[in-house]
């Protein structure tokens, strides 16, 4: 019941809401339109999925998917592999929709990846190892609603294992938190934010070697019976002692569940692989933490492998160890930068041969 009075009010008002839900229709069909328009007459760029291949005496390298080339690969033909995967949906290393990287969430990375396992542990030899270089994941407001860490090791470890690898060892390598704040811009590494409430407040996030192995006898043994004859790492951490006295000393730093002493500025140059569509982030491995699983789980002549060859790290390094390297790699950029790394650490290491000839 109303007044009198305010019966044209009424009416006014109910003009009013029918107007503007007139108006609202008509713009949503409009950007209907639009949208539709658009789709049709706006050229999508195209995905162009390239393919190549180098080989030579010493080393594979392949431009491609990993999982589609790892089924020209050998059952049991590698000895060792050594490689840092793409960190979930974390970081985007190209506009390919084969990238592992473009994952729209953690789950549909997950379903990608649980096929290359299985690749890997077809290739690999009975009682041979695969490492992989990872960190865990922090979380965000915006894309995870919430602030805290991923267990993206625990959940690459509980992946291999699902597909019949043994969980070998982890090894943890230390990262100064100064840095990680100045680069990530981490609430919890914020000293301003330790003064103003502490609980948010977190250790730095280390890099971790994970290490898995395939069941079966290694009818091929990795033979160290002279003892460690180099320290990798950095310098001012090398013991001092001779003889088989230095080899323990070494171990024992190797053995160590806590790298301190890998030179984190000890990588490949990075900045030539770069290119316009790169959206964030590029890792090389450092070269300290390849010599050392290299050293520790191969033999010189092995065929070492990495499915996410990037720039060469992991190549580059196992030709200058003597070793010999097949590698896949899925952006034209990188694998290019890979070629002309790996060349040079084939040549150089012919060359040094020659010498001591």
């Amino acid at each position: 019941m109303i007044a009198d009075k305010e019966g044209p009010l009424i009416k006014n008002i109910k003009r009013k809401e029918n107007d503007a839900m007139n108006m609202a229709e008509k713009m949503t069909m409009n950007m209907s339109e639009l949208s539709t328009k658009k789709i049709h007459t706006h050229e999508k760029e195209k995905e162009i999925y390239m393919t190549d291949n180098i080989k030579t005496e010493n080393y594979n390298l392949i431009l491609g998917d990993c999982v589609e080339e790892l089924n020209n690969i050998s059952d049991e033909s590698i000895h060792y592999s050594i490689f840092s995967p793409p960190f979930a949906d974390l970081y985007t290393y190209s506009n390919s929709n084969r990238d592992m990287g473009n994952s729209k969430n953690i789950n549909e990375f997950w379903t990608h990846f649980k096929f290359l396992i299985t690749e890997l542990y077809r290739v690999i030899k009975p009682g041979r190892l695969i490492s992989f270089h990872c960190m865990d994941l922090p979380t965000s407001y915006i894309r995870d609603g919430y602030l805290g860490i991923k267990d993206f090791s625990g959940d690459l470890i509980r992946a291999f294992q699902k597909e019949g690898f043994i969980y070998h060892s982890k090894v943890v390598i230390w990262k100064d938190p100064l840095i990680a704040a100045v680069r990530t811009k981490a609430i919890g590494l914020m000293h301003k934010q330790l003064c103003k409430d502490s609980s948010i407040s977190r250790q730095g996030l280390p890099d971790y070697l994970v290490t898995m192995r395939k069941p079966g006898d290694n009818v091929e043994p990795i033979n160290n019976e002279d003892g460690f004859k180099r320290f990798i790492g950095d310098t001012e951490n090398e013991p001092t002692e001779i003889g088989l006295k230095y080899s323990h000393h070494v171990w024992q730093k190797y053995a160590s569940p806590v790298w301190m002493d890998i030179n984190q500025s000890n990588t490949l140059n990075k900045n030539q692989a770069r290119d316009k569509r790169d959206e964030k982030h590029i890792c090389p491995l450092q070269l300290d933490v390849i010599s050392r699983g290299l050293e520790l789980w191969s033999n010189p002549g092995d065929m070492i492998f990495s499915p996410f060859m990037g720039i060469g790290s992991e190549g580059y390094q196992s030709l200058l160890m003597e070793r010999k390297f097949t590698g896949i790699e899925l952006k034209p950029s990188y694998f290019k930068e890979a070629v002309k790394n790996i060349k040079y650490a084939d040549e150089y290491s012919r060359s040094q041969t020659n010498i001591f000839n």
